[in-house]
């Protein structure tokens, strides 16, 4: 049972780690600081954005539209450290510590 938190705990944290970096690399193409006509910019981001659109796309169905402001990534966040607090709540309940 402790592996398998542990296992979850590693993936919640490249979630995490995908999503900052998504994001980031999307504020900097939006203030054209980099460009996608870079082969490697462009996959990069490609890429990320397909591995963020899965966990994005029920979030902004749910959330109400704010214009050009895109708070899924933050709500995704907020959601990945939710369940980070979880887990390892979990974790000490496998250990035997209180609940």
């Amino acid at each position: 049972m402790i592996l398998l938190i542990n296992i979850l705990q590693v993936l919640l944290n490249l979630a995490w780690i995908i999503i900052i970096v998504q994001f980031i690399l999307s504020l900097l193409i939006a203030f054209n600081v980099i460009n996608t006509y870079n082969d490697l910019v462009r996959q990069l981001y490609g890429g990320l954005t397909q591995m963020t659109e899965p966990v994005y796309r029920p979030i902004r169905r749910i959330l109400p539209d704010f214009g050009q402001i895109d708070f899924s990534p933050a709500v995704a966040l907020l959601g990945i450290q939710i369940l980070g607090l979880v887990l390892a709540r979990l974790q000490v309940v496998a250990n035997g510590g209180p609940l």
